[in-house]
């Protein structure tokens, strides 16, 4: 099985994702864990140099090669949806998880963080509801599952996504409906 979790930066993607694998028994990868390294510097660093559509680009040739993966727990970068061919292959892909937060949620989460290129700006919460009308209906089109992640706890959040993985995916994952539920 492999299951990929999209949403907003700061969404909980990679710390669910890592709880997520552990629970499943299934290899974890982070794609921006994985483009860092291959980079050989931080994300923010590449940005700052190169821009956002060079880090883009390198973006959607690491997602392609995380979703060849049999088998694993993928954590994507919030911007990954931008792109369509990222879109066409996320629609493609058996499961695909929106870890959906609010802006003040994760403007609660993020504020102090300063690793985030996107988010260095005068007012980070206004931004945030920016990406987050954009991003929103993006998220939904890639997406065969939403969860609300609001205030759970990670534990909560793993807890909740693997048991609707265990009832909805031997039914879901034949046929591809035009709803996007909600776990």
């Amino acid at each position: 099985m492999l299951c990929v979790l999209i949403g907003m930066p700061g969404s909980g993607k990679s710390t669910v994702g890592r709880q997520l694998a552990r629970r499943l028994g299934l290899p974890f990868l982070d794609t921006d864990q994985v483009l860092e390294t291959r980079l050989g510097c931080s994300i923010r660093e590449f940005f700052e140099a190169q821009g956002e559509s060079a880090f883009r680009d390198r973006e959607e040739q690491t997602l392609a090669e995380c979703l060849a993966q049999e088998r694993g727990v993928v954590s994507t970068g919030g911007g990954i949806v931008l792109r369509p061919g990222n879109r066409q292959r996320l629609q493609q892909a058996p499961c695909v998880i929106y870890l959906r937060a609010s802006p003040e949620d994760i403007y609660r989460r993020l504020r102090h963080d300063t690793s985030r290129p996107l988010l260095q700006v005068a007012d980070p919460l206004r931004k945030l509801k920016e990406l987050y009308a954009d991003r929103d209906p993006l998220y939904r089109e890639s997406s065969r599952f939403v969860v609300e992640t609001g205030r759970p706890t990670v534990a909560a959040l793993v807890n909740m996504i693997s048991m609707q993985l265990d009832l909805a995916l031997p039914d879901r994952l034949g046929a591809r409906t035009g709803e996007t539920p909600k776990l």
